[in-house]
């Protein structure tokens, strides 16, 4: 009973003071936002390592981000990317949340994702349609040591593989040279790029994926 009433009038001393209560509660709140940025899910966002190149080990990085960054995803949508275990993975060049995607890749006016998802160092990229959102094409999946590229005078390598939705206008302009001349497509491309390097169009029609024609 004692030990009771001492704890009562412990927290009165709180009322009486409360400036004490809310620099304790700061205190704890800084401890946890710390904690929460060195513990062990910031660590497994960033994958590093080493690999041989001409003979040599050089390192990189590739930095990822979770589903969380990306709330602009429908919830069937990340759900899909979710069950598969995905990690976002970002270019080195990347100044915000990127390699999600949005547009009309099924048909003019569809409403269809594509993502870049990243599981035990293997990225892959999925289209998800909204008309059949379960069910996402794979368009290509390749090991994130294999989209490594130096970028800066570090010599550290990084990730080098972006999407980007490609308007019809867009592809038209991109394959300007081509022969014999290309018609304008009818709806979006998804634009499968090596960062200041080349890039692919991957285009839906008649039920099928295919590249389409680039001047060489």
């Amino acid at each position: 009973m004692r030990a009771g009433i001492r704890a009562i009038r412990g927290f009165g001393a709180f009322e009486r003071r409360p400036g004490i209560f809310w620099l304790i509660a700061v205190f704890l709140l800084c401890f946890s936002a710390a904690f929460a940025l060195s513990g062990p899910g910031l660590i497994q966002l960033n994958e590093t390592g080493r690999i041989p190149i001409a003979g040599r080990s050089t390192p990189y990085i590739v930095r990822h981000l979770p589903l969380a960054s990306f709330p602009q995803i429908p919830v069937t949508i990340q759900d899909g990317l979710g069950k598969r275990g995905c990690l976002i993975p970002q270019t080195y060049e990347a100044h915000q949340p990127e390699n999600v995607i949005h547009g009309s890749f099924e048909r003019a006016g569809s409403s269809d994702w594509t993502a870049l998802c990243s599981v035990r160092g293997t990225a892959s990229l999925l289209v998800f349609f909204g008309s059949n959102p379960e069910h996402p094409f794979t368009l290509a999946s390749t090991p994130e040591t294999e989209r490594l590229q130096a970028h800066d005078s570090t010599g550290v390598l990084g990730f080098d593989w972006g999407i980007n939705a490609a308007s019809p206008r867009q592809v038209y302009d991109a394959q300007a040279g081509t022969y014999p001349r290309q018609p304008m497509v009818s709806h979006d491309s998804v634009a499968d790029s090596i960062v200041e390097h080349s890039t692919e169009y991957h285009y839906y029609s008649n039920g099928a994926w295919t590249l389409l024609p680039m001047p060489n």
